[in-house]
């Protein structure tokens, strides 16, 4: 059975930083390509960065850019999503998820998602 697991969510004052964690028991990220999502209260789920697991090669939201970073640790088979200058707009719930075929935007062409781990940005 897959399961995702994410960690590393919390409060953290806008212009800070937090570091989060998808880890995957029962499933290797070997040859596929893992996203980070993220939902606010009222809002679609929308996409942050992914990684594609044997190249890594990486894509993010344009909001995102330059301030985000999503990298994978091969030995530990987990992916991380480093985020610096954190903006209240940042706030929201952090979903990791397994893609499956089709664009990488789109939350629909994931497979297996993770619980979530919630950040919030205090301004």
């Amino acid at each position: 059975q897959v399961q995702l697991v994410e960690s590393g969510g919390g409060l953290v004052q806008a212009g800070g930083s937090l570091r989060l964690s998808c880890a995957a028991s029962g499933f290797s990220f070997t040859f596929y390509t893992v996203g980070w999502f993220r939902q606010a209260p009222g809002k679609e789920r929308e996409f942050v960065a992914a990684i594609t697991w044997n190249s890594g090669r990486t894509n993010y939201a344009d909001s995102v850019k330059g301030r985000f970073t999503i990298s994978r640790d091969i030995a530990k088979n987990t992916v991380s999503l480093q985020m610096n200058s954190l903006k209240p707009e940042d706030t929201a719930v952090y979903y990791c998820a397994i893609h499956g075929s089709g664009s990488y935007y789109s939350p629909i062409n994931y497979k297996y998602w993770g619980q979530g781990t919630q950040v919030t940005v205090s301004s």
